[in-house]
């Protein structure tokens, strides 16, 4: 990316505050809006490929109707391979986090940068690595009670109380893990023109 884009807005394709929050670490100006995407697994498809599918799906279908820098991003948390979904209710994230309890998980985010007027794209996929503490049923009970992450992928928030259920983290970029990483996208935005300290 090396078109003049200096005169773009910014514009983050969520309505999660978590990464909401994280982009206004960057002191950037931006906006937010909901893509319209199903964000259902294909076939086969491996949690590297949707991730990275999604965050470009996402950024495009704000660029569709906006005209700026977009920024699309999508994260699944895999253990033995297999994509962990949102739990939706207390039950299903009882059985989430004893399947978690002493066990190394791996989270995949997407990350996407479109400028949306020249069609040019930068996409990335990052991983992190997360070794839960043992867990009994007490302690799940307590930490569902208190943060309530059912609509949070592994069903728990690392920005909350889900932070105490680690043993130990692994990665390159700590943001990525609350699903935009602030290291990667620093990159990108510097390739696009946009300038940062």
């Amino acid at each position: 990316m090396n078109s003049p884009t200096s005169n773009l807005p910014i514009i983050l394709a969520s309505t999660s505050p978590f990464r909401r929050e994280l982009l206004e670490r960057l002191g950037l100006a931006f906006e937010t809006a909901a893509p319209d995407v199903d964000e259902s697994r294909l076939e086969n498809e491996t949690a590297e490929a949707l991730v990275r599918r999604l965050s470009e799906s996402k950024a495009r279908a704000i660029g569709a109707s906006q005209a700026g820098l977009i920024i699309g991003s999508d994260q699944v948390a895999t253990v033995d391979g297999e994509i962990l979904g949102k739990p939706g209710t207390h039950e299903r994230a009882v059985e989430q986090l004893r399947r978690l309890s002493g066990r190394s998980v791996l989270f995949l985010t997407g990350l996407c940068l479109l400028n949306s007027v020249t069609d040019e794209l930068l996409l990335d996929v990052i991983p992190f690595r997360v070794q839960f503490r043992e867990l009994d049923d007490a302690r799940i009970e307590r930490y569902l009670q208190h943060d309530q992450p059912y609509n949070c992928a592994g069903s728990f928030k690392s920005e909350g109380l889900g932070i105490t259920l680690f043993e130990r983290m692994q990665g390159d970029d700590p943001t990525a893990l609350i699903g935009l990483p602030l290291i990667r996208l620093s990159e990108m935005l510097s390739q696009a023109g946009i300038p940062l300290p």
